[in-house]
């Protein structure tokens, strides 16, 4: 009899490792998927950051080149306006 306790025992702690173990890849598994899905997420912000950075870098441009031609214009209104008092002081 004090052999089938010990076997008892034996088996009732192989029992408890194995569920222990179990329980222990559950949760490798668990942090691994959440890491993959962490990465995964980085991934697309910095996609996203990418596409955000080219498109402000083109509004930047685009808002350049508009303050240059509104300077231009208004260059050239300032000499238009310039040339029709000179014309009409001669009159």
């Amino acid at each position: 009899m004090a052999g089938e306790t010990t076997v008892k025992a034996s088996l009732e702690r192989l029992q408890r490792a194995l569920s222990g173990l179990e329980t222990a890849v559950d949760a490798r598994l668990e942090h691994e998927s959440e890491t993959t899905r962490a990465s995964d997420e980085v991934r697309r912000l910095n996609t996203d950051r990418s596409k955000l950075a080219e498109e402000l870098d083109r509004s930047q441009y685009r808002a350049d080149t508009l303050e240059e031609t509104n300077r231009e214009v208004s260059r050239r209104l300032v000499s238009a306006m310039e040339t029709i008092r000179a014309v009409l002081d001669r009159s």
